[in-house]
């Protein structure tokens, strides 16, 4: 592998690190001597001795992260694990996080979010989960150590490993905190007196007329962020009992967690509501049965998080601050007609909203936005559960079998009113009521034989396993009430009797995917010094041809424990080394049924001759036969040290391929069908280094441990089918498309023009010529930006682009310090990433009298004014905002502060005369300060979801994560 990160490596000074002090053991000078407990880790289908794992795995316990009030449980892999890159969506309540594991892996099936394995049933996600429930997540990173789980791995893999009941007397918990949180961060955005004069000097600059003639007397006028953000609110209460006997072992819980939004807090919210009961049983000596089950029920509403066409944080960016929030004398509007509707929204004083009169489309009045969205709530119901048998006939041989399920219910309702918000945006014919109901089953069952066994020197750990899977068995149905005799969300009901006029039902069924698996894994070692894993599974799945049914993914990987050969010198500086290496090859299947084929679809109507309507069919789209699997292989070589008795260290280099990328290709439109056929197109290359650092030691009653994890990666499109060089992707209102799939670039590459400075004067518009002496930018003004010739043909147009930088970040890091003092412990946590750029596309650029930030006072008004920012134009002739340019990026990089806890432990001696065991209490903030030259709200930007490749680091009107305070208290019995 050509690796060359001399600049990420000269940030590994900036390793995340963990100091976790602790003041209950005493550690003394002769510890290094003392018989260390082995870790194990959790593998696929088993477990491993930590110091015996050959592959690519990073652990975190449940000791690493109970002390972290998180909403989402994904949330506390965020600067924990090198390579796994965590980018929460938006700061709306109960919105998930984009995670990726070493990189981008592909650009066309699916999203790039790992495989989810909580108990040994794949989940789409672990949202459901209370976090206090995780015993261990352990995420599979390399090829080698995902490989056993075939064509669902080329992602990565996260495990994890729900508590299990403990022999011994019933133990009784609690952990719950509350807080409140408030945006970190406002927009400067420009008041009504810069606004006005803004406008009028854009006006006159294309030969107009002021349209404000005293905009001073305008004042501040209305803050529309002021109006939006509020406090939102965060709490949290779980509750879990476990105990047992040798026979049998038991572990329940219950959790509520409940959080409102910043923006506009009432009508953005998240409620859910777990349960979970984990059971063993010991039937006889040879025979265990046992079993999972969790419920997860969730209520939410929200707004759009990172769009720019409307939703109440796009219009309050937008929204002149000319208008007032509401008005209570029309008649002193300066267009009272624009308050004549009878739908007027109105407040609870029968004031009416305020109504722009400049700005319209999708941007509204967000308040009266937010009356009329009263009411709508979406909600999940969710089953997830196992049940499974261990049969142990001999000492050194063990049968599992285990069937999983899944059942899933959501939905949502909704009541439209009649209103009447702008003349763009209105509902004025009829009201209606709406309500979706979906479910899905998905199955498996999964056998495995386990042979392990110890010949002298020699370890042995065989498994052979098989597994069926069905997936999406789903169905949905839709009911629409019309023209109900109400106008509230209130009173709206489906009881009343309408005519059939006025109602519309529609239903669907899903399709199911079915596969079949096979594997097995081999593990070896000799003496504990030199180790081999080796893996095989052969999937099968229903989504292909039947040529290419069927996919096998090998990996082997070795390892040499080199501290343990008779030559290793016994010293107190290194005192443990292992070398490791693996290959691997995973698949990826992540895209809808039967698109290989080509069906007949309806739609397709046309007319006889007596003029009646006949239903026609038509293809669906072209067929692919030949349409196989996505390929991912991956080769790690990797060391692990331990130095100086107390040190750790852990670097990882990986070269990731992906081939045959499953993506939709453009065809032309004369070919007729209306959806594009499925192909493999393109392959891609991420290659990485991963660095850990740790440190541990205790004194007393002062301890510390310190770990640390730095992560760089880089990330090639290496080829696109029919050999074309690059494939657009998301389109930015009228710019057209701002990212692209380009050959040699990194997947998703900002491309546009590029500026040199600002035109001072005409003469140097004149001189800025072509070879053969004509004006390059004939349109242009003194103030426009002087576009490159970038491909040097001697005109300046739409194909004088180049590649302006990454939207994926081309490192990250973290740092936490765990600091305990006797009772007395403390917590900082940190993270961050760099190298990727940010599109700012916060403004409408269809609306000119959209308002702006205040950088736009830094515009051009004479020469020698600026060299960086053009002067202010509605006409652009010279596209200077039109054009996608560097004008509109901004560096993406950032540290954030991202935790901060204060805790006190009360002595046991005083909780004991109140019947409890560990009472701690504790403070904790959440967001406290963000590091980053990026000016919008957050920097941490991901994609729409978490499925949204596309348009990474695309910034819309992205709702920022709060700043949080919150109090809390784990409390055991």
């Amino acid at each position: 592998m050509n690796l060359k990160y001399s600049k990420c490596l000269g940030l590994a000074a900036v390793l995340y690190f963990t100091a976790n002090y602790s003041a209950q053991q005493r550690v003394s000078d002769t510890a290094s001597k003392e018989k260390v407990i082995e870790e194990v880790v959790v593998i696929g289908y088993g477990t491993q001795k930590k110091s015996n794992v050959t592959g690519a795995i990073a652990s975190i316990k449940a000791s690493d992260i109970e002390n972290i009030p998180a909403g989402k449980p994904e949330q506390v892999l965020q600067g924990r694990a090198a390579g796994v890159s965590v980018v929460t969506n938006s700061g709306q309540p109960g919105a998930p996080a984009t995670i990726r594991v070493r990189g981008i892996t592909s650009f066309g099936a699916g999203s790039n979010s790992p495989l989810w394995v909580v108990d040994g049933i794949v989940v789409d996600n672990i949202g459901w989960l209370n976090q206090s429930d995780i015993e261990s997540i352990e995420v599979l990173k390399d090829g080698a150590s995902s490989a056993i789980y075939g064509v669902s791995a080329a992602k990565g893999v996260i495990l994890v490993t729900t508590k299990k009941g403990k022999k011994g007397r019933l133990n009784l918990s609690y952990n719950g905190f509350y807080g409140f949180g408030n945006a970190s961060k406002k927009l400067d955005l420009l008041n009504a007196s810069q606004y006005a004069t803004v406008i009028n000097q854009g006006l006159v600059n294309d030969g107009g007329t002021p349209r404000f003639s005293n905009p001073e007397s305008l004042g501040k006028g209305t803050d529309w962020q002021d109006a939006i953000f509020g406090t939102g609110e965060k709490s949290s209460h779980e509750i879990s009992i476990n105990g047992g006997n040798e026979k049998s072992t038991y572990y329940a819980s219950f959790g509520y967690f409940d959080q409102t939004g910043i923006v506009l807090p009432e009508m953005s919210y998240y409620k859910r509501l777990n349960a979970r009961l984990n059971s063993t049983h010991k039937v006889t000596d040879y025979l265990t049965i046992g079993q999972t089950l969790a419920y997860t029920h969730t209520k939410s509403q929200g707004i759009s998080p990172n769009e720019e066409f409307g939703g109440p944080l796009s219009s309050a960016i937008n929204l002149d601050p000319t208008t007032p929030i509401v008005v209570t004398d029309i008649n002193s509007q300066p267009f009272p007609s624009d308050y004549s509707n009878q739908y007027i929204v109105r407040d609870a004083n029968g004031n009416p909203y305020g109504i722009s009169h400049y700005v319209n489309q999708e941007m509204t009045n967000p308040l009266a936005f937010q009356e009329i969205q009263r009411g709508r709530y979406s909600w999940t119901d969710d089953f997830i559960g196992n049940v499974f048998v261990e049969v142990k006939p001999t000492k050194h041989l063990n049968f599992k079998s285990s069937l999983n399920g899944k059942k899933s219910y959501w939905g949502s309702q909704a009541f439209t009113p009649l209103y009447y918000l702008s003349p763009n945006y209105s509902n004025v014919n009829f009201n209606n009521l709406n309500r979706v109901n979906e479910n899905k089953f998905e199955w498996s069952m999964e056998n495995t034989l386990n042979y392990q066994n110890k010949f002298g020197d020699h370890n042995l750990n065989i498994l052979v396993g098989q597994g069926v899977y069905r997936y999406n068995i789903s169905s949905g149905e839709s009911l629409t009430y019309s023209n109900l005799p109400v106008n509230n969300y209130q009173d709206a009901s489906f009881n009343f009797g309408i005519s059939q006029d006025n109602i519309t039902a529609t239903g669907w069924d899903g399709v199911e995917t079915r596969k079949v698996s096979y594997f097995g894994r081999l593990i070896y070692d000799y003496k504990d010094k030199y180790l081999l894993t080796g893996t095989i599974r052969r999937d099968g799945s229903s989504k292909f041809a039947t040529n290419n049914h069927w996919g096998t993914f090998p990996s082997i990987s070795l390892g040499w424990n080199i501290n343990k050969e008779n030559f290793w010198p016994e010293n107190k500086i290194i005192n443990t080394v292992k070398l490791r290496g693996g290959y691997g090859v995973l698949g990826n299947d992540e895209m809808d049924n039967f698109k290989f084929a080509n069906f007949m679809v309806s739609g397709s109507n046309y007319t006889n001759s007596g003029n009646n309507i006949i239903i026609g069919y038509a293809p669906s789209t072209l067929e692919n036969p030949t349409l196989k699997w996505e390929e991912t292989s991956q080769l790690n070589i990797a060391a692990d040290i331990r130095f100086l008795s107390n040190f750790t260290f852990t670097a990882d280099l990986y070269e990731k391929k992906t081939t045959g990328i499953l993506r939709q290709v453009n065809i032309p439109g004369y070919v007729g069908v209306p959806n594009r056929p499925w192909a493999n197109v393109g392959d891609m290359t991420n290659k990485g280094i991963e660095l850990e650092l740790g440190y541990k030691k205790n004194w007393n009653d002062f301890g510390i441990s310190i770990n640390g994890n730095f992560a760089a990666v880089k990330n090639e499109v290496t080829r696109l089918e029919n050999d074309i060089e690059f494939q657009n992707l998301y389109g930015f209102q009228s710019m057209g498309s701002v990212t692209r799939i380009a050959v040699g670039q990194p997947y998703g590459v900002f491309f546009g023009h590029s500026y040199e400075g600002v035109f001072q004067n005409q003469e140097q518009i004149n001189s800025y010529t072509n070879s053969n002496g004509n004006m390059l930018l004939p349109n242009a003004k003194p103030g426009d930006f002087i576009w490159k010739d970038i491909n040097g043909d001697g005109v300046i147009n739409e194909d004088d682009v180049e590649y302006l930088g990454s939207s994926i970040p081309k490192f990250n890091y973290g740092l936490t310090v765990n600091l305990n003092y006797k009772n007395v412990d403390f917590m900082v946590f940190a993270q961050g990433q760099g190298g990727n750029k940010i599109f700012q596309g916060l403004r409408r650029l269809d609306m000119l009298d959209a308002n702006y930030q205040t950088k736009i006072l830094d515009s051009w008004n004479g020469e020698g004014s600026t060299n960086e920012n053009p002067r202010l134009t509605r006409n652009d002739p010279n596209h200077n905002y039109s054009w996608m340019s560097n004008y509109y990026l901004q560096k993406g990089d950032y540290l954030r502060i991202k935790l901060i806890q204060v805790g006190y432990t009360i002595p046991k001696d005083v909780t004991e005369k109140f019947g409890m065991g560990k009472v701690r209490l504790y403070i904790t903030g959440e967001n406290l300060f963000t590091f980053t030259k990026y000016t919008g709200y957050d920097p941490e930007i991901a994609g729409r979801n978490n499925s949204d490749s596309d348009s990474i680091g695309i910034d819309r009107a992205y709702y920022p994560q709060a700043r949080t305070f919150l109090f809390g208290a784990n409390i055991q019995f």
